[in-house]
């Protein structure tokens, strides 16, 4: 799997915790959530963290499985 790159991410004032993907907002997590994370990011790779935090951890498969007969409903 391709290493995930470009994240960063700021605990604010209020205990929650804005992910920035290449400059631009991807998630703002609060509360439990927030916490969760920040333990996560602490104790692995705070990369792959914010990228499955924010959803962002597919890369490149997406039109092959868009192609396979089983998603291709319609489409013939």
């Amino acid at each position: 799997m391709a290493q995930a790159q470009g994240f960063v991410y700021e605990e604010r004032g209020d205990g929650s915790v804005e992910i920035r993907h290449h400059g631009r907002p991807a998630a703002v997590l609060r509360g439990g959530r927030a916490r969760r994370f920040l333990h996560e990011a602490a104790t692995g790779d705070p990369q792959l963290a914010m990228a499955r935090w924010t959803g962002d951890y597919r890369r490149g498969n997406e039109r092959a499985a868009r192609l396979h007969p089983r998603n291709a409903r319609g489409t013939r």
